[in-house]
């Protein structure tokens, strides 16, 4: 029996030391099914509740309870704006995410803020904030009311990050305020088409109004947020709407300045995941550096007999996804250097 009570005992290492849940892009919208601006890909906005349902008994069945559900953005459709139905329509969801027994971080996305200004969302439900952790000695990695953005750590060792990329949008401001035009300038700097969602002729397609970026300062607090990580030996998975690394996802869906926010990423030994929505297909590359970028499958585009979301169970050496559906399966082992 005492072999039971040594870390390092095989009958430990095949226990995950936690586990949480993913899902993206649920896209609801009371309304019958279309398609999407190509038309090329079916969305099932009615069946995304099911989806969303599903996930949730699946995740308060699970053995290894999740300690808590990543929401990674889109949780409406914009349809639900131009039938104004915008807040009956997050009722209805959120009040679907009650059923779970665990809390739910939220990360905010494009349609997002085609239904609701960044002033509303900040004190609506979809403002998981009150769920971060505070670093009382360093004042440095407390994040600022510009934007939304926090840190939490649900095991010990373990920090999470919810960055905003739409920190810098034209999405949800006030059209005549400072930071609006900030953003449109650079928008069209690199965007002269008429059309601001085409990425036609762009060389660096990313450039679009449906996606956006991360403030200067948003990136300097994630800098003071790892280098405290570094120091304290933790590992850190970072959440956001938009994926940032072009081999784990499609060109057109990056974070405007994703190039900023990797350089500071990579110049941080501590960070072993990024999970990101946005794309609806799903991608997965690991970088140069170690980091897993995932890629969640959106909800919205899933068909009726199947599934998109996932468990990952957290182990002293690696991650491991458990998806459903359209999700697939991933091992994500950790740099030697990073194992536990």
């Amino acid at each position: 029996m005492a072999d039971k009570l040594v870390p390092s005992s095989p009958a430990d290492a095949s226990e995950p030391l936690f586990s949480f849940g993913v899902i993206a892009d649920i896209q609801y919208a009371d309304l019958e099914d279309g398609y999407n601006y190509q038309r090329s890909r079916r969305r099932y906005y009615r069946h995304s509740l099911i989806h969303l349902q599903g996930a949730i008994e699946d995740w308060n069945k699970e053995s290894s309870m999740p300690c808590c559900v990543l929401q990674l953005g889109d949780i409406i459709d914009g349809y639900n704006a131009q039938y104004k139905v915008s807040e009956k329509s997050l009722e209805l969801v959120m009040n679907t995410f009650q059923m779970l027994k665990v809390p739910v971080h939220h990360t905010w996305g494009n349609h997002e803020f085609y239904n609701f200004s960044r002033d509303y969302l900040a004190s609506s439900k979809l403002n998981s904030k009150f769920l971060e952790d505070q670093i009382a000695q360093h004042p440095e990695t407390t994040p600022s009311e510009n934007y939304y953005a926090y840190h939490f750590v649900p095991f010990p060792k373990f920090r999470f990050i919810l960055l905003d990329s739409y920190d810098l949008s034209v999405l949800g401001i006030d059209p005549s305020s400072p930071k609006y035009e900030q953003c449109m300038k650079m928008l069209r700097e690199h965007n002269p088409n008429v059309e601001l969602n085409s990425p036609q002729g762009l060389s660096e397609p990313q450039y679009v109004q449906f996606n956006g970026g991360f403030s200067q300062e948003q990136l300097n607090w994630l800098n003071e947020v790892l280098t405290f990580s570094d120091t304290n030996q933790e590992k850190v998975v970072i959440v956001s709407h938009l994926p940032i690394y072009p081999e784990a996802s499609d060109s057109v869906c990056l974070a405007w300045n994703y190039v900023d926010a990797l350089s500071i990423i990579w110049s941080h030994k501590c960070v072993v995941c990024f999970l990101a929505g946005h794309t609806h297909d799903g991608g997965y590359s690991e970088d140069p550096f170690g980091v897993h970028h995932v890629n969640l499958e959106g909800v919205i585009e899933t068909a009726p007999d199947s599934q998109a979301f996932g468990t990952v169970h957290v182990f002293p050496d690696k991650m491991l996804l458990k998806g459903r559906g359209r999700v697939p399966d991933r091992i994500m082992n950790y740099k030697r250097e990073q194992a536990l």
